[in-house]
């Protein structure tokens, strides 16, 4: 069964494609790709176009659905394409600076992963048109004008569409397991998209639920062991990069 990054990923590659053929071109011209994604690299000996599986460093299976899609659409890296892979190595401070010198390689497009890596490129160019991969709340972090009509330069995909959905999630949990009293909420506080724990937090006091907010990627991995002891009863978990 594919994953849903892995389907975001070749959904991305499909509006990718659409402003490499918007405009004629001169014969032969080489498109620029910059791939922007806050994780460290990939161990190189995995971009072998094999298939990959969910979780490894560098997402490589993102990069491999993203080949797979441009191949079947007549993009083929090396030949008619370029891409330029950028990795913030999980600074998230690292990312406007790569950002900055994609524009400056003037790519034709950026395709970026997460939210913060796609508010980068925002803020680094508002000419170069961006396609991101599963952004959280688009509208709210100012990455588009509304759903509805995006405007701008940024196009792309969106499961968390904005932070009720978080509250939403909390009363789906309820709703499966009526009993539940004590709830573990875990996020990165550096991560955008913190209007959403205030979503979590007016939902847990109508339902009656206690919440247990864990944060910080290292307190994260911590806590993970100890929260049975803390009499937590479920996780709810907030995308980010960590």
């Amino acid at each position: 069964m594919i994953d849903r990054r892995t389907f975001l990923a070749g959904t991305g590659a499909v509006l990718l494609a659409a402003p490499l053929v918007a405009e004629a071109q001169p014969a032969g011209k080489v498109y620029r790709i910059g791939y922007l994604l806050a994780d460290r690299p990939p161990a190189q000996d995995l971009l072998k176009g094999r298939t990959l599986r969910p979780g490894l460093p560098g997402a490589p299976h993102l990069i491999e659905a993203l080949r797979q899609e441009l191949r079947a659409r007549g993009w083929i890296e090396g030949q008619n394409i370029v891409i330029e892979y950028r990795f913030a190595d999980g600074r998230l401070d690292r990312l406007p600076d790569l950002a900055a010198e994609l524009v400056r390689l003037k790519v034709d497009i950026i395709v970026t992963v997460t939210t913060n890596a796609a508010l980068a490129a925002k803020n680094a160019t508002a000419t170069i048109p961006i396609v991101t991969i599963d952004a959280s709340d688009p509208v709210g972090l100012g990455l588009i004008a509304s759903l509805a009509r995006p405007g701008g330069n940024v196009t792309g995909l969106s499961i968390n569409v904005g932070p009720e959905i978080f509250g939403k999630r909390l009363e789906l949990l309820k709703e499966i397991v009526p009993k539940v009293r004590q709830v573990a909420v875990l996020s990165n506080p550096g991560s955008p998209g913190q209007r959403a724990i205030g979503e979590v937090k007016g939902a847990a006091r109508s339902l009656g639920v206690q919440l247990q907010l864990l944060t910080c990627a290292t307190a994260i991995r911590m806590h993970c062991g100890t929260l049975s002891r803390r009499s937590c009863e479920a996780v709810l978990l907030k995308p980010t990069s960590l």
